[in-house]
Parts: structure tokens; sequence; C-alpha cells
């Protein structure tokens, strides 16, 4: 296995036979940093990056989130497809903006309740124990909820989504394939999501709810984008008209009803 070190980055970065003074500069400049798919196992002393930005690991055999203290101005880190079983240790990223985190072997969203910046988590595909579903904190829930904008919960077996809610300033929840069943869960949670643009359920069962689509257009009037289609404003107001239509016989009905209960009384 590779340990993540300077010598490393020496290595990758061609700087085998300059001086040690130019490497210093170098990597003190250095912005953005790809080292992924070189089977690095663990993250050592980066301390000299201290003007990173942008950090690809992705697709090594990282099993913990560690030495990120220099991290102070990353705002882009990607981990995904590595071994990672806990979000841990992130709390000096105060500029961070995008976190990857997809396959890895998480199985509660948490330690996020310090990174207060946090636009975009990707949390897809973990490798979860046989029959359980990815968790979330709502500690870090709480703290995210007026940052996160884009969240992609894919694959991950959520069977609800209403702990989400508090994500006021959602505005993209990716959720294919997974287990959710529930209109009226759904429907709950779209009322709290008031800027929310695009919304994608595919692979779900409760799309093959009667109504299914429909239902979510009316409920959501901010909605953009369903299950990767675009929706259009016309036939957003055929269904609201239709909706107010169905509610205003219903109550005509139902006005009936009564009169006809109270002739019959008299």
């Amino acid at each position: 296995m590779v340990r993540l070190t300077m010598d490393l980055i020496a290595k990758n970065a061609g700087h085998k036979n300059r001086s040690e003074e130019d490497f210093g500069q170098y990597v003190q400049k250095l912005t953005h940093l790809n080292l992924s798919d070189k089977n690095i196992d663990s993250i050592g002393d980066l301390s000299f990056c201290k003007n990173l930005r942008v950090l690809y690991l992705y697709d090594n055999q990282i099993n913990q989130i560690q030495n990120l203290d220099f991290a102070s101005n990353i705002t882009h880190l990607y981990l995904q497809n590595n071994r990672i079983s806990s979000i841990e240790n992130l709390s000096p990223l105060k500029k961070l903006e995008k976190l990857y985190l997809g396959g890895n072997y998480i199985t509660v969203v948490e330690g996020l309740d310090k990174v207060g910046e946090l636009r975009e988590l990707h949390i897809e595909s973990q490798h979860l124990p046989p029959g359980e579903k990815l968790l979330f904190d709502p500690v870090s829930l709480n703290s995210l909820a007026k940052s996160l904008s884009i969240l992609n919960i894919s694959n991950n077996n959520i069977d609800e989504l209403e702990e989400l809610a508090v994500l006021e300033n959602l505005s993209y929840l990716k959720a294919v394939d997974n287990r959710l069943k529930q209109m009226e869960d759904l429907e709950g949670v779209l009322k709290k999501w008031t800027k929310l643009r695009r919304i994608d359920l595919t692979g779900n069962p409760i799309c093959q709810k009667p109504k299914y689509k429909d239902r979510i257009i009316v409920q959501s009037l901010t909605l953009e984008s369903l299950d990767g289609k675009e929706i259009q404003e016309m036939e957003r107001r055929f269904l609201m008209n239709w909706k107010a239509s169905r509610a205003a016989r219903k109550k005509s009905n139902e006005r009936k009803t009564d009169e006809q209960a109270a002739n019959v009384e008299f």
C-alpha cells in the first residue's frame, strides 16, 4: 500500500531532480492536486500545501479521513470509491463547498456539524450491511440546513425523506434506486423544499404510483425537472386547473349533501 506524503507528491509532480527549495515553493503555490487511483491507503503530512483548493483522492484504498488540519483553503474534496467508513476530521475545512464520498462504507452521515459552507454532498452507493439503509445524524443535517444546495443519496436503501426536510435551501436532490414508496411522505417534504428545482427519483417504487408525476408537479411549484425530464409550464397550469376544478366539484357535492341532509331532518 501507499501513504500519501510530500515524497509522493514530488514523485508525481516530476520534481525528483529539483532542489528542495524549488519543491517547497512549488507545493506552497499548489492549488490543485490529483492523486486519484494511486493505491493510497492513508493520508500523511501535507502541511506544506497550505494553498490547496481542490484535492482529488478518489479510486484509492483510503480508510480514514485524517491529517487535513492544514487544509483550511480546500473547497473541493474528492474521496469517492475508497474504504472510508466514517465522516470525521473535517472541521478544519472551513471553506469546503463540495464533498464527494460516493462508493465508500459509510453508514451514518455525521461529522459535518462544523463544516459551515458545504453546498454539495455526494454520498451515493455506499457499501452498506445487508438490509440496512444510510442514516442521517440530525445535528449534521441542522448544520447544513442553510448551506446545502445539492444532495446525492442514490442507491442507499433509503425509504423515507422526512428527516431531510430541514435542508431549506435544497435545489437538487438525486435519490435514484432507493426504496421510497409513500407519496404522502414525499408531498410533505416537497412543501418544505421551497427552493427545489430538480429532483430525480428514478428506480424507486414510488414512481409506479398512480398519478405520481402529476402529484409532484402540482405539489412543488418551483420544480423545473423531474426524473431527468423538464416540466413544461403549460403542463403545470393544466394540472393546477384540473386540481382546482376537482376541488370545486368536491366542495359543491359536499354542500349539496349537507343541504339534502338538512331537508330530511326538517
